[in-house]
């Protein structure tokens, strides 16, 4: 299956939430983001040079700790050369090799986040408890349904008790999905700044539930396909 990590407004923790993700469902993180790309890079191929075709899609993968990823380029000259019309081969090849694919979306609404969308299976929103980016989740999702992508859950980010207090049965109520809060822990936040699962930080971490669950709702949208 093939899951894109998306909610429009950027800084919400996608990308947190995407190598989370892939740590629960066994998955490959593909960066999706070609010019400004948070997966840390990498010596070998990367997406741009993939996306170029010069080179093969498992030509690029590399583990991360406990997480193999596809890291995007750096350079403005490869995002300039690679193909989106690329992309869905990419993944699936990605897919038909690994198993679960992970595709950690840019921000925004613009062509390369409708890529992703249309190349995944599901989707998984990630907004935070701010007027802005809850605005741009609903966006998103109307792009994801549009092109026929389900949202298999809502990811409320960096939430607070008074924030996660009937803003979460709200978001699932709108969005018609799972939401599911992960609070803002220093040990959250600490993970992300290794690029390490929660998990492997600290096995007892609320959010690991939290990410469990996510990862729940994702199985149960393979098995409905």
């Amino acid at each position: 299956m093939i899951v894109a990590v998306t909610g429009g407004k950027g800084g919400v923790g996608k990308s947190m939430v995407s190598l989370n993700l892939a740590r629960e469902l066994d998955a490959v993180v593909v960066d999706a983001d070609l010019t400004t790309p948070d997966v840390p890079r990498s010596g070998g191929p990367n997406l741009h040079d993939i996306l170029a075709g010069r080179a093969e899609p498992l030509d690029g993968l590399v583990r991360i700790g406990s997480v193999r990823v596809l890291p995007a380029g750096r350079t403005l000259a490869g995002a300039r050369a690679a193909k989106l019309t690329a992309f869905s081969r990419t993944v699936d090849r990605i897919e038909r090799q690994c198993g679960h694919v992970v595709v950690d979306c840019p921000a925004g609404l613009a062509r390369d986040v409708g890529t992703a969308l249309d190349s995944a299976h599901v989707a998984v929103l990630v907004t935070t408890p701010t007027e802005s980016a809850v605005v741009d989740a609903l966006r998103t999702r109307q792009v994801a349904l549009d092109l026929e992508t389900p949202i298999a859950a809502v990811v409320l980010n960096r939430t607070t008790t008074a924030d996660s207090e009937g803003l979460t049965d709200r978001l699932e109520r709108h969005l018609t999905a799972p939401t599911i809060s992960i609070e803002e822990l220093s040990v959250v936040t600490e993970a992300q700044r290794q690029w390490r699962p929660v998990r492997e930080i600290d096995p007892a971490c609320p959010a690991v539930d939290a990410f469990e669950t996510v990862a729940q709702a994702v199985d149960r949208c393979e098995q409905r396909r």
